[in-house]
């Protein structure tokens, strides 16, 4: 509800909702014979505590943003790790000492700057010298569409921008103790990294470091389109999946030698020992992988189980479930919106109740191992195909609406992955990485190379089999919190009205969509694209390419970056664009900040209803069509349109994103 507000509520209001909350508290404790009331105002103290906590969370991390400016700055930092890549290039994150001429309440906590090439990064905990362009972190690349500039709020990232030249080594003061903590690990991270893709090549190294260290700048991006196509890019960020293998791995092995070693077994809780070796297992982690928010609110999840099990209560419920996501939502309320949070807690919450209703059949005493063996495996087989199946359905409705592709196969690459990654592959990367430092790590390192390429294979197959991945249009806004309330409906309810909560649980898959807009434009308006049946027809594909196709997906369109396509609707030059007689919308388009030629303008208003212009023009040049100019873009960012019987219909992100500290019109 705090983050949905169309304006930032005042400081003031924190205080006033916290007091409503604790006197519902009080109010509830009074109602506890009157289960009803008792649960509704308890819930309502609860929703009340998270909006006064994200607000105060909001005042605690603000920091300076950098100013809109296209002009070059000297930079001077701490290079503070090394960020995952981006389309155009390896990224670092730096903690700035100086940027040009900026005083230091304008200058960011943290920048994340592009380089040229991966021979160009430098390791963490070295200062640098850099000449960039630093812009503030971008809105979103559509109207309701991810809000990056947000999340950069919440980790104080304050600037984004890509190097002009390479950086250089300088001398500078020494930074304070945790920032240069900070430095150190992610050091340590980083040279493990840089040891593993030397042991095992760079095909299998890549991603053999991203899931140990959380390093992806080593990953081949062949790579990655086949594990996101498959069904499988979960694998590359380290989470729920990670975090459990590795910790499960550390309980299972130390439950085992205290099993087979009798003396130690009748003098120490072997449960207990081993819950303390997975809780070890699963912090070590968590500071090698960087501590990321998926890292750690995974570290969080499995943190609860193990502790569970110290203090002898059940490690696996809904109960110890809840109190991870409070204890997330304490720390971080900014969590509440972002994918992975959701679906990593919408899986667990699933596989957590398919565990409690799961019937467990009576074993037999005297069956022979042949037997007991098939039947063992029958009920592996089974039991693997309902969690996935069940993990799909539950994360189905936000990869649906976030992410806008389903993997067709992706239930059984999973299933062919999964002994891989559980058995063979994640066991032997922790081991190697636990024994590299002391350069005995190749051999385990080998033996997780030979899974990892296994799981490329399958992948591979996978992203080949035809109609590998489906495109679906994101739902409306109310669809998403109805399917979230279906969801846990069926999970906390016992009994056959459980099911009353399946329609609700499926309101993305099953939402009617509005017609797709026809025109998009960037947020600069350097780029536009328009709708040609389920095509998104690029009109400058070689600018803004990843907000076009963010768009095109989002909205079900399939985007379309062909200049031959291109050219048989629009007269495209290097500066302009305009519309042909066949245009499927007359939209012309001036990328230029310089005025044109007057013939080339004349052209461009011939056929056009609208005219998007980067920089100036005057409407009456074009007076039979819509100008949308630079100021218009200044203030409202992307945009969207529809035209109607009745004239066009505008949808500015700007609009939808309200006034709040990570956005534009902040304070205006």
């Amino acid at each position: 509800m705090y983050f949905a507000l169309p304006k930032e509520p005042f400081t003031w209001t924190a205080g006033l909702v916290a007091l409503a909350s604790a006197g519902l508290w009080a109010a509830a404790r009074r109602a506890s014979g009157r289960r009803w009331a008792f649960v509704g105002l308890i819930l309502l103290s609860v929703a009340l505590a998270g909006f006064a906590l994200a607000k105060l969370r909001t005042q605690r991390v603000a920091a300076p943003v950098a100013a809109e400016s296209g002009r070059p700055q000297m930079v001077e930092g701490w290079v503070v790790d090394v960020a995952s890549p981006g389309r155009g290039g390896p990224r670092v994150l730096i903690a700035p000492i100086r940027i040009g001429d900026w005083s230091a309440a304008e200058t960011p906590v943290r920048i994340r700057v592009t380089l040229r090439a991966l021979a160009d990064v430098p390791p963490p905990g070295r200062a640098v010298r850099l000449l960039a362009i630093i812009n503030p972190p971008p809105p979103p690349a559509s109207p309701g569409s991810y809000d990056f500039a947000r999340d950069a709020f919440f980790e104080s990232v304050g600037g984004v921008g890509f190097a002009l030249r390479p950086p250089v080594a300088v001398a500078a003061d020494a930074p304070p103790w945790r920032l240069g903590l900070t430095m150190r690990v992610n050091a340590a991270r980083w040279a493990l990294a840089e040891r593993m893709v030397a042991i095992m090549g760079v095909e299998t190294g890549g991603l053999a470091a991203a899931m140990t260290t959380g390093q992806e700048a080593f990953i081949p991006q062949q790579q990655v389109d086949d594990l996101r196509a498959a069904g499988l890019a979960h694998i590359i960020s380290i989470s729920g999946l990670h975090m459990a293998i590795v910790g499960g791995f550390a309980f299972a092995l130390v439950r085992l030698v205290v099993a087979a070693w009798p003396w130690l077994a009748l003098r120490v809780p072997g449960k207990k020992l081993a819950a303390l070796a997975g809780l070890a297992a699963v912090s070590g982690y968590l500071v090698m992988s960087g501590a990321p928010p998926p890292a750690t609110r995974a570290a969080i999840t499995a943190g609860v189980a193990f502790f569970a099990m110290l203090i002898d209560r059940q490690a696996i419920s809904l109960h110890a479930l809840a109190i991870a996501a409070l204890a997330i939502l304490v720390v971080q309320p900014e969590a509440v919106t972002e994918p992975g949070f959701q679906m990593s807690f919408a899986a667990t919450a699933a596989l957590v109740a398919l565990a409690e209703a799961w019937t467990r059949p009576a074993r037999e005493i005297d069956v022979p191992w042949p037997i007991r063996a098939a039947q063992a495996l029958g009920a592996w087989i089974v039991l693997s195909l309902a969690v996935s199946f069940v993990a799909g359905l539950a994360t189905g409705p936000f990869a649906l609406q976030h992410f806008n592709r389903v993997s067709t196969w992706g239930l059984f690459a999973n299933l062919a992955v999964a002994p891989i990654s559980s058995f063979v592959m994640m066991p032997a990367l922790a081991i190697g990485a636990a024994l590299a430092p002391l350069g005995l790590g190749e051999w385990p390192l080998k033996v997780a190379g030979l899974g990892i390429s296994a799981m490329l294979s399958v992948a591979r197959i996978t992203a080949g089999a035809p109609n590998a991945s489906l495109l679906f249009a994101s739902a409306p806004a109310w669809a998403l919190p109805a399917s979230f309330l279906g969801l846990l409906w069926l999970c906390l309810w016992k009994g056959r009205l459980r099911w009353l909560g399946l329609p609700l649980a499926l309101a993305v898959q099953l939402a009617p969509r509005p017609p797709a807009p026809d025109v998009w434009v960037a947020a600069d308006g350097s780029a536009a694209a328009v709708r040609s049946g389920t095509r998104a027809v690029l009109l400058r594909p070689d600018v803004k390419l990843f907000a076009a196709e963010l768009w095109a997906r989002r909205r079900g369109l399939e985007p379309q970056g062909d200049a031959v396509i291109r050219d048989q609707m629009f007269d495209c030059d290097r500066w302009s664009c305009a519309p042909l007689k066949g245009a499927p919308t007359p939209v012309a388009a001036i990328w230029s900040l310089r005025p044109v030629k007057p013939e080339r303008l004349t052209a461009l208003c011939a056929n056009a209803e609208l005219v998007v212009t980067r920089g100036g023009l005057d409407p009456a040049v074009c007076p039979q069509a819509r100008v949308l100019q630079a100021a218009d873009f200044a203030r409202g960012g992307a945009l969207e349109m529809r035209r109607d019987p009745g004239g066009w219909t505008l949808v500015w992100a700007q609009d939808l994103r309200g006034s709040r500290p990570w956005s534009w019109n902040w304070g205006r």
